[in-house]
């Protein structure tokens, strides 16, 4: 692995020195207990029939976080932040500054939740249309929730579990999900997560590291460039390349692996020459698919 300026000015190689290992002497445990028993609130249940009222028409193109689940699998819905508006269009869904989880309510302070209510209310005034389709569905708490000022742990628990905090419809994957087969956003970076939501299809946001691992990359330069270097930007805490990428972070550089690492290749799988020694070079025509037209 290579550190290079953030603005990648030169392929060269900048060798980072190995960081020692730490230890605590003073041992710690973590005990594992039972889930406390979590009944769905009412207002929970109003906001998740609502949001399945507005999802039930739009095409998988049109969903926040498409395609849906498929088969008998059911939407799993995020306490993410969902801003839900209905505009000329149709219904759009904005993700709030931040989402409230569930069990977070807990540690929330209601002049903070407040703001977000104020922030809330000022999106959907600029959505007429929402509001009167909300109480189309049934949703009559909607203007309520919006108009009323949270000042303690009940307007808290009621902001939670609204439509407007509660109901990121994900599938369990992208919900919850472990690699090697799906990130979720439980588990991975948002910053990193999101960019499966609008990357290219042929390019591998995901791979395995050399020590079994798991991490994110990057690509450092624009489809079409031909560079096959790709920019770490994701390894879990157990990972061989963590420290290293803590240290580039600290220093404001740029973790990178070179096009023939293992990496490279997997991340650009899709896009070069089966058996390819190198992730550099140009765009393999056959692997083209509709819509993309250089590497990314």
């Amino acid at each position: 692995m290579t550190v290079a300026d953030t603005r990648v000015r030169s392929r060269t190689s900048v060798a980072l020195p190995p960081g020692g290992v730490e230890s605590e002497s003073h041992p710690w445990k973590i005990r594992l207990v039972e889930h406390p028993k979590r009944s769905e609130s009412s207002f929970f249940r109003a906001a998740k029939k609502t949001v399945h009222e507005i999802l039930r028409p739009m095409s998988d193109e049109e969903l926040p976080y498409g395609p849906r689940p498929p088969g008998e699998h059911p939407w799993e819905m995020h306490h993410g932040g969902s801003l839900w508006v209905k505009g000329p269009s149709g219904w759009l869904m904005f993700r709030a500054r931040v989402g409230i989880e569930w069990s977070m309510q807990f540690c929330a302070e209601p002049a903070k939740v407040d703001r977000l209510r104020r922030q809330a209310a000022e999106l959907v005034e600029a959505f007429p249309l929402t509001l009167p389709a909300l109480r189309q569905l049934g949703y009559e708490e909607a203007e309520d929730l919006l108009r009323k000022p949270i000042e303690d742990a009940d307007g808290v628990e009621a902001w939670t579990d609204s439509l407007f905090n509660a109901c990121v419809p994900m599938s369990r994957g992208n919900h919850q999900g472990i690699l090697p087969d799906v990130p979720g956003e439980h588990h991975y970076p948002w910053p990193v997560k999101g960019a499966d939501f609008v990357r290219f299809d042929d390019f591998q946001l995901w791979v395995t590291l050399p020590d079994g691992t798991h991490g994110a990359v990057a690509p450092v330069d624009r489809r079409g460039s031909g560079d096959g270097h790709v920019r770490l930007t994701f390894v879990p805490e157990g990972s061989a390349a963590a420290q290293t990428l803590a240290r580039a972070q600290d220093l404001g550089l740029m973790a990178v692996l070179p096009p023939n690492s293992s990496a490279a290749r997997q991340a650009f799988s899709r896009q070069i020459a089966p058996g390819s020694r190198t992730a550099s070079g140009p765009l393999v025509e056959h692997r083209r698919r509709r819509g993309t037209q250089r590497r990314g």
